[in-house]
């Protein structure tokens, strides 16, 4: 995580809505083998910790139970060119909002993965609307039973939440304008927007 004070994200709840949002984390292990990483799409339970499942098949699957595991979840990210700012002697940079979590793993029991599935496939349905929303309802008898015995779900008590939202604030307010004005010739007008949302 990025050290720099100026871009340090420390608002926990947004933290987590941020992630709730992204929902698809990098998750990080050591084994004996050394580190391992998966990909997974997660929620996030009222209580604030993290819900995933994976397919047993996946190597990290048999090293979380137990464990501490870190989980990187990457938002908006842009190249920003020094021509942009306006100002002499900047540099290329690149600006990103990012979050870590970190804490110890357990195993989900077979009726709470039943629930993150539930709550996850729930969670993305609704931003399809006017889409009806699937439910695994929609599936024919025992086929949902069946698949579940291939996957495992674990939770993540978030002990440490770390967030980077690295968007010019060491900038003066004309430099970060300029490069704001230049990001949607790279179609990154959602950068811009941050960029102008963290100098208010």
């Amino acid at each position: 995580m990025h050290s720099n004070r100026a871009f340090h994200w420390t608002d926990r709840e947004a933290m987590l809505a941020f992630a709730a949002d992204v929902a698809f984390a990098h998750l990080f292990v050591s084994s004996p083998e050394g580190p391992l990483v998966a990909h997974a799409p997660l929620t996030v339970t009222p209580e604030g910790n993290i819900r995933f499942h994976l397919s047993r098949a996946n190597p990290p699957a048999r090293h979380l139970e137990g464990a501490i595991a870190l989980a990187s979840l990457a938002g908006p990210d842009a190249y920003v060119s020094p021509d942009w700012y306006g100002s002499d002697d900047q540099v290329p940079t690149w600006n990103y909002v990012t979050v870590e979590a970190r804490g110890p793993v357990r195993l989900l029991s077979e009726a709470e993965l039943v629930r993150q599935l539930d709550d996850l496939s729930a969670a993305h349905e609704s931003r399809l609307a006017p889409k009806t929303p699937w439910t695994r309802a929609k599936m024919r008898p025992g086929l949902f039973e069946g698949l579940l015995k291939a996957i495992v779900g674990f939770e993540m008590q978030v002990e440490d939440l770390r967030g980077t939202r690295k968007l010019g604030q060491n900038k003066k307010p004309e430099e970060i304008e300029g490069a704001a004005a230049g990001l949607p010739a790279s179609g990154r007008g959602d950068m811009a927007a941050l960029m102008r949302g963290a100098r208010g």
